[in-house]
């Protein structure tokens, strides 16, 4: 079977923006899901029951169903709400957005946890409200702990915003799709794409390793 380079060529351009586009809601969905999952997370830690409670199903709810299945709730139910037409490339941001809060508050939840509950209790001693005490001496620590799980769920959502095709959102996986589709070939435009998302993915585990070993040292 021979190997046709001239599809690779001519949806060249098509690959790239999609390439901008994936990079794109990816950043949106980490950036805004770590401002989301760092509060997710704070109240799931509340000692209120009550409080607690909202948001441990939220994190259920994120979790425990397909992304996919979130992204068309999004865009077919939740956009229209606000807005006639709803764009592609929006929803899915939208819905990487909350998805990756519901693991954020995880991870957050986690590293906070991790760091020994004496230190809390030292920077009250000294006059420290809980808040500061979080911000400067619990956090700080934390967030060394966070960098490598936070690298992975940058990955993760670089590979899942290929779902974004079942909104015709146009990504990478879009225009390999619809490659594929235009000349009944496979192997040319998914092997591309399968080779982007490999460049991207062991780009960023190198560049999260090299984080890591910077920090410790």
């Amino acid at each position: 079977m021979d190997f046709r380079f001239d599809i690779i060529v001519e949806y060249a351009p098509y690959f790239w923006k999609g390439l901008l586009v994936t990079i794109g809601v990816s950043l949106a969905g980490i950036v805004f899901g770590l401002i989301l999952g760092l509060f997710i997370g704070l109240g799931k830690m509340s000692s209120n029951p009550i409080i607690r409670l909202p948001f441990s199903w939220y994190i259920n709810f994120f979790r425990g169903t397909p992304l996919v299945v979130q992204i068309l709730l999004v865009h077919f139910g939740a956009m229209p709400l606000f807005f006639a037409q709803p764009n592609a490339v929006t929803s899915l941001a939208v819905s990487l957005s909350l998805n990756s809060a519901a693991y954020v508050a995880e991870i957050f939840r986690a590293g906070i946890q991790s760091i020994d509950k004496g230190q809390m209790e030292a920077a009250r001693s000294l006059g420290m409200t809980h808040a500061q005490a979080m911000r400067y001496i619990i956090l700080p620590q934390a967030l060394k702990r966070m960098i490598p799980p936070f690298a992975n769920e940058f990955i993760v959502l670089i590979k899942d915003s290929s779902l974004g095709m079942v909104i015709a959102a146009p990504e990478i996986m879009y225009w390999g799709k619809a490659a594929a589709g235009e000349y009944y070939r496979v192997w040319e435009p998914y092997l591309t794409v399968a080779f982007i998302y490999l460049l991207l993915t062991l780009s960023l585990s190198k560049l999260s390793h090299s984080r890591v070993l910077i920090i410790q040292n």
